[in-house]
């Protein structure tokens, strides 16, 4: 199946995302799209899968022009989508989703798709139970679920956007290992987003490069990471060295926290985090350090334990009373829990400032909105709605919106699906929190990025936690070790 994009342009008001882009796939081979934060990558991705619609330029499979009105129609010319967040519906069970979208009408034979999943499940070495709801599932596991699901509607082109963010060393392996299958095998086109250039050497044959919604260029793999780098950014960007900070006062005192949820149970987790303190957690997914971060900020109450901010006891006290005390939080989920869809960045400054008056002081959020913008660098206006910016430029934006002298900054995944050169951009800002005294807690899936910047590492692993002190003599290798349980 041989699949061209022709001349494809798209733009959000006064923002280019795509600028005449004309690109080629061929089947059996494993594509990488490659490009800075705001590139346009995902954008075009969309297009091509039929979630969003070009501005202009067409879509040509297999020699006939064709048009997607909605993801449904590229099903049907063979084209599929695996987005960063599958989506999936959470209070279903594994089959009920496999049969979504699935042809049936009403009345779908159950009995013949729960065959079709074993089966397929069977053949790439997938463990998943069909009568097992998916709120129950880790990210890798959903991965797998919404892989087989497009296989099993004929899809030829397969695409996955940032496939490998928040999930395990050994689910990484395994997912490689079906996407050459299904490449090598089977003929399938791979088209691979990623800002892991470790992961597109690994994996892909050939990588386009997108810089400012433009291609710059195609380059053949194997290669030097420096080579990609260099073609995305149009310069070498190395990663800034972390500076030494004097550290102040007690600011996190937990004590003995535990608690038991229907997917994991937390025990006896204690942990003081002092004034310009930074702390990783790190665990595979699931594993609790979610919840302990949100035990910390008042979004769950612990069974047993106790909270104290500052020398004051929180424990069970919402979250708007933790924001008082001078404690934030920033989830991994942008546009589902810190920002909200269809509202404009000014209307999030609206939102946010703090005001006596019973009305909204629209200049002043439209000031602030302007400065901010400027400030953190943020490719978007005043008026533009949230969910038109990249992902790197929402992780900006909610950065920007965050209060000044905060005592504690909780983070999940605070690089998530960020390019190199915006990762590092994050770890500017947060590192200059830390000089300012804030103690910042972050979890993160990346184990360099945890050993790079944390003072003290907390590593989770069936809901035991390990302290790891020493950073002399930890390395991204032991910390994985750590993970996966050996001591």
């Amino acid at each position: 199946m041989r699949v061209e994009l022709q001349h494809i342009s798209k733009s959000f008001g006064r923002v280019w995302a795509n600028q005449d882009l004309s690109l080629t796939f061929e089947g059996g081979q494993i594509y990488a799209i490659l490009g800075e934060n705001g590139a346009g990558k995902s954008t075009l991705m969309k297009i091509l899968s039929g979630f969003q619609s070009a501005d202009s330029g067409q879509i040509v499979v297999d020699g006939q022009a064709v048009s997607f009105e909605a993801p449904t129609d590229a099903i049907e010319h063979g084209i599929g989508m695996l987005y960063q967040d599958p989506l999936d519906f959470p209070p279903f069970t594994v089959l009920e989703n496999f049969i979504a979208g699935r042809p049936g009408g009403f009345f779908p034979d159950r009995q013949a798709a729960r065959g079709i999943l074993l089966d397929l499940a069977q053949r790439f070495g997938f463990d998943l139970d069909p009568d097992a709801y998916v709120d129950s599932l880790t990210i890798g596991e959903r991965q797998q679920l919404e892989i087989m699901r497009l296989l099993s509607l004929n899809v030829r082109v397969l695409i996955l956007d940032e496939p490998t963010t928040g999930i395990s060393a050994e689910q990484k392996a395994q997912l490689f290992d079906v996407l050459k299958s299904l490449a090598h095998d089977d003929g399938l086109t791979v088209i691979l987003v990623s800002h892991k250039l470790e992961d597109v050497i690994e994996l892909c044959s050939s990588a386009f490069v997108l810089r400012q919604g433009r291609l710059v260029g195609q380059q053949q793999i194997p290669c030097d990471i420096s080579t990609l780098v260099a073609m995305m950014f149009g310069k070498i960007v190395a990663r800034q060295e972390r500076p030494m900070s004097d550290l102040g006062d007690c600011v996190l005192h937990a004590e003995r926290i535990s608690l038991e949820t229907r997917r994991l149970v937390v025990e006896d987790v204690s942990l003081d985090v002092r004034a310009g303190e930074v702390i990783g957690l790190a665990g595979l997914d699931g594993s609790g350090q979610n919840e302990l971060v949100r035990v910390c900020c008042g979004l769950l109450r612990p069974d047993r334990g106790a909270v104290h901010i500052g020398g004051r006891e929180m424990t069970g006290q919402p979250y708007h009373r933790f924001v008082k005390h001078g404690v934030a939080f920033l989830p991994a989920g942008r546009l589902e829990e810190g920002l909200i869809g269809g509202m404009t960045l000014t209307e999030h400054f609206a939102l946010t400032l703090p005001s006596r008056a019973p009305w909204v002081n629209w200049i002043r959020a439209r000031r602030t909105a302007g400065e901010r913008i400027e400030r953190f660098n943020v490719k978007g206006r005043p008026g533009s709605p949230i969910q038109t910016l990249s992902g790197g430029n929402q992780q900006r934006f909610a950065l920007s919106l965050l209060p000044s002298n905060l005592r504690l900054l909780l983070l999940e995944h605070p690089t998530r699906g960020l390019d190199v050169e915006s990762a590092m951009y994050i770890w500017e800002q947060l590192l200059r929190r830390r000089e300012e005294g804030t103690a910042i807690i972050f979890i993160s899936a990346e184990l360099d990025e945890i050993v790079a910047y944390s003072d003290r590492i907390l590593v989770f692993f069936g809901g035991r936690v390990t302290l790891v002190d020493d950073r002399a003599d930890m390395t991204a290798d032991r910390l994985g070790e750590l993970i996966g349980g050996r001591m």
